[in-house]
C-alpha cells in the first residue's frame, strides 16, 4: 500500500516530471533510509515497547525497525484515504533528497552510453560473522569500473556503482541542501 500511495502523491505533486523522474523520486521515498528518516521525524521510535537485550543495544534507533514501524502505521490507518493524508503530511520535498541509489543510476548510464548492462561480484569477505565486511566490483565493457566496501553485499555493491559513476563523471553532485535544513521543509503540496 505504502508504494501505491507515494506514487499518488509524487504523480499528483510533481505533475511536470517525466515516468522516469517519478521512478526516481519513488524509490527515494520508498526504501528503509527514508522510511526511517520519516520515523524520526515523527519520533517513532519513542513509542516502541522493546525488550530490555534491545534496549540497550539502541535497537529504537535502527533504521531497519524504524522504517517497519513506519510502513506499519501508514498500514494501520482506516483506509487508504486516511493513509495517504497521514503519509502526505509526513513527506517531505523529496527532489532535495539524495539519490542513494546508484545501482540503478549505472545502470541507466551504461544502457545509455554502452548499450551494456553492469555485472557485480563479491570479490572478498572477510571478518567475523557479525561484523562482516564485503567488496564487490562492478564490470561492463569487459573490465572492472569500480570497486566498493560495506557491511552488506548490496552496500558493497553500492559503492562499487557510485565508484563507477564518479569515474564516467556521472556522478551527481550531492545537494546543496543540509539534511536538518531539508527534513523541516513538510510538503504542503499534497493534494489531497
Amino acid at each position: 500500500m505504502l508504494e501505491l500511495i507515494a506514487a499518488e502523491h509524487l504523480f499528483h505533486t510533481y505533475q511536470t516530471s517525466d515516468e522516469g523522474e517519478l521512478t526516481r523520486l519513488r524509490a527515494s521515498v520508498v526504501n528503509t533510509k527514508s522510511l526511517a528518516r520519516l520515523a524520526s521525524r515523527l519520533s517513532l521510535g519513542d513509542y516502541l515497547l522493546l525488550g530490555k537485550g534491545a534496549h540497550k543495544t539502541g535497537a529504537r534507533s535502527l533504521q531497519s525497525i524504524l522504517a517497519n514501524t513506519f510502513e506499519a502505521v501508514i498500514g494501520a490507518n482506516q483506509g487508504y484515504r486516511s493513509a495517504y493524508r497521514l503519509f502526505s503530511r509526513s513527506l517531505i520535498d523529496v527532489q532535495a533528497w539524495p539519490d542513494d541509489n546508484y545501482k540503478g543510476r549505472l545502470q541507466e548510464v551504461t544502457q545509455e552510453r554502452f548499450l551494456t548492462t553492469p555485472q557485480y561480484d563479491i570479490v572478498a569477505a572477510s571478518g567475523p560473522g557479525h561484523r562482516r565486511e564485503y567488496v564487490a566490483e562492478v564490470t561492463f565493457g569487459g573490465t572492472a569500473q569500480g570497486t566498493g566496501r560495506g557491511r552488506t553485499k548490496r552496500a558493497a555493491e553500492q559503492m562499487a556503482a557510485r565508484e563507477a559513476l564518479d569515474a564516467l563523471g556521472a556522478l551527481e553532485p550531492a545537494p546543496t541542501t543540509a539534511d536538518d535544513e531539508v527534513l523541516d521543509a513538510v510538503a504542503s503540496r499534497a493534494p489531497h
